[in-house]
Formats: structure tokens, C-alpha cells, sequence
């Protein structure tokens, strides 16, 4: 073989197309890790610590929670609304494009995110707010840049791998929360090396987003006619019922180590690792989503995956123990982001033409949805008997409302089978 096939065969268009998804695939999953793991939920490990140091109660952090996702509410509604402003702006070239706000909402998830190092309490609730916007920003423009990047090279099936991300970052927050706990160190310092972390994975992938002039295709399927959307009635319950993900999974997910600690004796190490447990599983249930033929009716699979969620929420309520936690945690983050992955797969086959708009609509609703959760627990907290009978309360809402959210998709599989 000559020198000259040799070469050809390097620079093969096939190999340098999936060459260049697989590192768009794990931009995006880092880009995740960033804005999820450590903007959203890195607080969730270092509660215990703030609680440690004594610079917030229960009611505190459940508000400090709140402004996070209310923030992430806001991000959601002000990505749903960039097309409506680009019409009328007259020019989608005034707004910013998906690389854009990944990078500009990388930026400002570090900057907040050490912010928190200082000791003024009263801004906090702001701190948190504007990291719960930049994550939305984030999490919204990596998945719209990503998964359109990754159609046009062919390799959409990637695009699980992004969705690894969040559990990536709740992995390296949670295990290094726990190490910092034993350690003895503060909650401020915990910020800091959280803010470094999001520095370094920040930089690795700078260079990936980058704005493009796309295809027209890419740019809203201008050369295409777009296909009908589905029936009105379906595409509303699809977004309540993913409203009612968001609802269902955070009151464990802000307050986990909070709840185990006061049902575990004094002194276990337990506590600071079901956290991190409930991080593997979301990334294996992100990888293991990818493994799942295209062909299956994602109605269906949304519908297994909020009865996982729910069960495992129940497990925990019946097993208060380390083996019941930790298969809780286990089952809790296995269908979470593989519920965001199938739904928005689900949300561009029944609106096409709507791109990121439906989109951002259900992630709106979703905020919304965990917005109910850290308010709901402070409340039942002043009206239960203990503390641990309030937080089993909101756990057993939390799972209801999982339930219910999978009758929502069995209605939609049974009334529209054939669509």
C-alpha cells in the first residue's frame, strides 16, 4: 500500500465525521457537568456542610433551593422566548446562537458559583437564582447545539452521552463534599474548589462551542417543509406530565443527605455517599439510554421510567436503612436524565416545527415543578410531629406524583397508539 493511500485512508470523511461527533458528544456531557452538576447541585452535598457551619437552617436552604429553581425557570422561559424576540427583532442574527449562551452561561455558573465563598448571606438567594438561569441557558443550548450537530454528522444516537453529564458532576461534587466533610472544612471552601472544578472543564471545551452559520436545515428546516404537529391534547399532557418529573425527583435530590443523616446513626459515612450513588446512576441510565432502539414507543419508556423513580422514592420510605437508601439513590438517578433525553426526542416528533420553543416550554414546566418541592417540605416540616414525618410526607407526594405522571403517558399510548 502506497504512502499516498495511506493517507487518504486517514483522512477518511467517514472517520473525521465521527471523530468529530464523539468529541461534540463529550463537550456537551462536560458542558452538562458544569451547569448540572455543579450550578444546580453541588448544593445538595454541601447543605450538610452549611448546616455544619450554621450559616443556614432547613427553612434557609429550602428557600435557597427555591431561588435556584426558580431561576432555572426563568432561563427556561427566556430561551422559549429567543424566537418570538427574533421576529420580532426582524433578524435571528441580533440574537445570541446556542454556542453562545453554552459559553456566556459557562461563565457565569463559575463566577456565581465562587461567589458563594463570601459571607453575605442576604445575597445568596440572588447568587442562586442566577445560577439556576445560567444551568437553564446551559443545559437548553448544549442539548439544541448538540443534538443538531450531531443529526447533521449522523451520529444522533450520541447524544445519550450528553446526558451523562449531570451525573459526571454530581459524582465529583458529592464525593468530594464527603471528603471535605471529613476533612473538616467549610462550606466556603467547598464553593471554591467546586468554582475551580467548573474553570477546568469549562476551558476543555471552550473551543467545541463555536457558532456556525448552519445548514438550512439546521437553521429551524427552512428547505424542508416541516411535518404536522401531533394532536393539541397530546402535547399538553406531555408537558404536564414532565412537569411532574421535576416535581417528583427534588425533594430527594436537594435534600437526600439531609433526610439519610437523620435516619442513619450518628457518625455513618453512609449519608455523604448516597449522593454520589444517585450521580453513577444517572450516568449509566444516560449511557444505557443510548443502547435503546429508536424504534420504541418512548411514551412507554417514560412511563417505566417515572414508576422506577417513584419506586425507588417508596423504597426509601419502607427501607430507612443504608442497603434501602442506597437502592433508592440507584434507581432514583437511573431513569433522570434518560426521562429528559426520551421526552425531548419525544417533544421534536410531535411538534417538529417548533424547535427549541416546545422545548423550552417543557423545561419551563419542569422548573416549575421542582419549584413546588423545597417550599412543600418547609411547610410540612412546621406542620408534622418530627421532622423525619414531615420528610416522608413529601416523599410519598413526590412519588404520587410520579404516578401519576406515568398514567399521563399510558392515556397518551392508548388514546394516539398510532401516532
Amino acid at each position: 500500500m502506497s504512502d499516498h493511500t495511506r493517507a487518504a485512508e486517514a483522512v477518511d470523511p467517514a472517520n473525521l465525521q465521527a471523530a468529530q461527533a464523539l468529541r461534540i458528544a463529550w463537550a456537551g456531557m462536560a458542558a452538562l457537568a458544569v451547569a448540572m452538576g455543579i450550578g444546580r447541585f453541588a448544593f445538595t452535598p454541601l447543605l450538610p456542610m452549611m448546616l455544619h457551619d450554621g450559616v443556614v437552617d432547613i427553612a434557609a436552604g429550602s428557600w435557597l433551593a427555591t431561588a435556584n429553581y426558580f431561576g432555572y425557570l426563568v432561563g427556561a422561559l427566556l430561551f422559549m422566548s429567543l424566537p418570538w424576540l427574533g421576529r420580532r427583532l426582524g433578524a435571528a442574527a441580533a440574537l445570541p446562537s446556542h454556542a453562545l449562551l453554552v459559553r456566556g452561561g459557562l461563565v457565569a455558573t463559575v463566577l456565581l458559583t465562587a461567589a458563594l465563598v463570601l459571607p453575605w448571606p442576604p445575597l445568596w438567594p440572588t447568587l442562586r437564582f442566577g445560577a439556576g438561569v445560567a444551568s437553564a441557558l446551559v443545559f437548553l443550548g448544549t442539548t439544541n447545539w448538540c443534538m443538531g450537530r450531531l443529526t447533521e454528522l449522523g451520529y444522533p444516537s450520541l447524544g445519550g452521552l450528553i446526558f451523562c453529564g449531570p451525573g459526571v458532576g454530581i459524582v465529583l461534587t458529592g464525593l468530594s463534599a464527603s471528603a471535605m466533610l471529613a476533612a473538616g472544612w467549610t462550606a466556603a471552601s467547598g464553593w471554591a474548589l467546586f468554582a475551580g472544578l467548573a474553570v477546568l472543564l469549562s476551558a476543555a471545551v471552550w473551543a467545541t462551542f463555536q457558532h456556525r452559520v448552519g445548514t438550512a436545515a439546521a437553521q429551524a428546516g427552512t428547505a424542508q417543509t416541516p411535518a404536522a404537529p401531533g394532536p393539541l391534547a397530546q402535547r399538553s399532557l406531555l408537558a404536564i406530565a414532565y412537569g411532574l418529573a421535576g416535581f417528583g425527583y427534588i425533594i430527594t435530590a436537594t435534600f437526600l443527605p439531609v433526610i439519610a443523616r437523620a435516619a442513619l446513626p450518628a457518625g455513618s459515612i453512609w449519608p455523604d455517599l448516597f449522593w454520589p450513588l444517585f450521580g453513577v446512576g444517572v450516568a449509566l441510565g444516560a449511557w444505557l439510554s443510548t443502547k435503546i432502539s429508536a424504534a420504541r414507543d418512548r411514551r412507554v419508556l417514560l412511563g417505566l421510567a417515572y414508576l422506577v423513580q417513584a419506586g425507588a422514592i417508596v423504597l426509601g420510605l419502607i427501607w430507612p436503612g443504608r442497603t434501602g437508601f442506597a437502592l433508592g439513590s440507584l434507581l432514583l438517578g437511573l431513569p433522570f436524565t434518560a426521562i429528559t433525553f426520551f421526552a425531548l426526542f419525544e417533544a421534536r416528533r410531535q411538534w417538529p416545527a417548533a424547535g427549541a420553543s416546545f422545548t423550552g416550554l417543557l423545561t419551563a414546566l419542569y422548573g416549575i415543578g421542582q419549584i413546588a418541592g423545597p417550599p412543600l417540605v418547609a411547610w410540612l416540616l412546621t406542620q408534622a410531629p418530627t421532622p423525619a414525618q414531615g420528610f416522608n410526607w413529601a416523599l410519598g407526594l413526590a412519588a404520587m406524583g410520579l404516578v401519576l405522571g406515568a398514567s399521563l403517558y399510558g392515556v397518551m399510548r392508548w388514546r394516539w397508539a398510532d401516532y
